[in-house]
């Protein structure tokens, strides 16, 4: 009884197993990240959160509403790939004395770094990711 369990058993979780591993590899490489940017501060407690993915889609988050998955179209997303190219992420800044300022975090190829001066580098990439923020982000 024992040797027709393990006969029938191990061809069958084999099976099963083998099924399972390529369907949760294409999920985890769909949700790669390219780029992660977030948006913080001011008076107003600006809260935005955009995370681009390999494959093109978006990920939007405003502390005012909900958040919002969208897929860029070609050009936008060859635009921000050419920006990136160009993209220094270089060291955190200090955060400055007051209340009214903006803090930008980048993460993008194992790098962050939090600023609240936008380098040369930043500006592109930073206004290519406020672009799309505001023409795929709205509250239902």
């Amino acid at each position: 009884m024992r040797r027709i369990w393990r006969v029938v058993l191990l061809p069958v979780l084999a099976l099963t197993v083998s099924a399972a591993a390529p369907q949760a590899t294409a999920v985890t490489a769909q949700k790669k990240v390219l780029v992660d940017f977030r948006k913080e501060g001011g008076f107003a407690g600006l809260q935005d959160h955009v995370i681009v993915y390999g494959n093109g889609c978006v990920r939007l988050d405003r502390r005012t509403g909900p958040t919002i998955d969208k897929c860029l179209t070609g050009k936008e997303e060859r635009r921000l790939r050419a920006y990136l190219k160009d993209l220094r992420i270089g060291r955190s800044e200090t955060r400055p004395p007051g209340a009214d300022f903006f803090a930008y975090r980048l993460a993008y190829k194992g790098r962050q770094a939090t600023r609240f001066t936008l380098p040369a580098s930043w500006r592109p990439v930073v206004g290519e990711l406020d672009k799309i923020m505001e023409k795929y982000w709205a509250p239902d």
